[in-house]
């Protein structure tokens, strides 16, 4: 056997191993092989590994000390795709990337400042920049787990992280509108015409309504799962997008070799509806409700990079969202998304200048914990 030291953490909603660069082996064309044993693929139900059968719970982290001028850390994201001896790394994980600043902290990766300590990263799937607030325990000198932040999808409350992604636009494809257009109609073989909104914040995405694939947007994770029918429309909208963005030549390569990018979702207005948990979700409460699929799956919660493009998308005229909700109200400056796991609320930083649009950066409200730390082992 061989073994490599890890640390098992959650990010977010999402969870999975972290590693030191320094850890691993230099040659990378051995990183895949270690990372699939970790979480025990290529058996759906991952036995004999850590992975927890669903992408948000098969994460990889590698993480380094930067060498770049104003960057702490930087780090690259693998998703291990259930059920296939495949590691994607095309696209960041925007939930466990708010694991990444306490985890540099507690691994002694960056300068400790009271009472918070900012972790300055580069993600390298993207060349994109976060940074992550991390408060610091005064006795300990290290992270400050405890705290009264609830965020949904997680039992309980921690310490609060504010994970701010930096000039997130155009993180794979170099633009904020991949395609020029704030809205596109696609040409869906078997389906015909769908209105969509393509956008690259953090990872590229895009997005449709809720009703014109005959769905209410209020469906929990297992009924759309269930249903075939829209899993296969909705795949053929993903791998549509993903043509027509560069990631794949037709729909077939977009299943086998782009199944992380671009991610696919659905959306309606505020509506009431039960969550995972069995809680009510108020409209009230909401600015939209939202379903995210996943690696061919729909997200428990709704993947913070996904997230990002949702809430950008809402203050962009004319784009699905817009004509769908209108126009955000006078002075708001937050979106706050209906998914299976409860609301989430999104702050882009967005700048107008006549018909030229920047993004700054979008912001989120983060936990994260250190589940568990040590030395996984694989075969030879």
């Amino acid at each position: 056997m061989r073994k490599f030291k890890t640390v098992f953490m959650r990010g977010g909603t999402s969870k999975g191993c972290m590693f030191h660069k320094e850890d691993l082996p230099a040659d990378r064309s051995e990183w895949d092989k270690i990372f699939l044993q970790c979480m025990g693929d290529p058996d759906p139900k991952q036995i004999d590994g850590l992975g927890g059968t669903v992408s948000s719970n098969n994460k990889i982290v590698i993480v380094w000390k930067s060498e770049e001028e104003n960057v702490d850390v930087e780090y690259l994201v693998g998703q291990v795709i259930v059920g296939k001896s495949q590691v994607d790394y095309k696209s960041n994980c925007g939930n466990m990337t708010a694991a990444v600043g306490p985890y540099a902290v507690e691994e002694g990766m960056v300068e400790i400042t009271e009472p918070v300590t900012t972790v300055r990263m580069l993600n390298r799937n993207t060349d994109k920049s976060i940074q992550v607030t991390v408060p610091i325990d005064p006795e300990t000198k290290s992270f400050a787990q405890d705290g009264d932040c609830a965020i949904a999808g997680v039992d309980g409350t921690a310490a609060e992280l504010k994970v701010k992604f930096m000039n997130p636009a155009g993180a794979k494809t170099g633009k904020l509108l991949p395609t020029g257009h704030v809205l596109d109609i696609l040409d869906i073989p078997e389906f015909g015409q769908i209105e969509a909104s393509i956008l690259d914040v953090s990872n590229p995405m895009v997005l449709v309504r809720a009703e014109d694939i005959g769905m209410k947007g209020t469906e929990l994770p297992e009924e759309i799962n269930q249903n075939q029918k829209v899993c296969d429309l909705l795949e053929k909208i993903r791998g549509t997008a993903a043509c027509m963005m560069g990631f794949a030549k037709d729909l077939k390569d977009a299943t086998d070799n782009s199944p992380a990018v671009p991610k696919v979702g659905f959306f309606t207005v505020p509506r009431d509806y039960t969550d995972i948990a069995g809680g009510q979700v108020h409209k009230t409460n909401m600015d939209l409700c939202a379903r995210v699929i996943s690696v061919f799956k729909c997200h428990k919660a709704c993947p913070l990079t996904s997230a990002s493009s949702i809430s950008v998308a809402a203050f962009l005229k004319d784009s699905i969202i817009w004509k769908t909700i209108g126009a955000p109200g006078n002075g708001i400056k937050n979106v706050r998304i209906g998914h299976p796991s409860g609301i989430m609320t999104m702050s882009p930083e967005i700048v107008m200048d006549g018909n030229e649009i920047t993004l700054p950066s979008v912001a989120v409200q983060r936990t994260a914990r250190r589940i568990m730390d040590g030395t996984v082992y694989v075969r030879e």
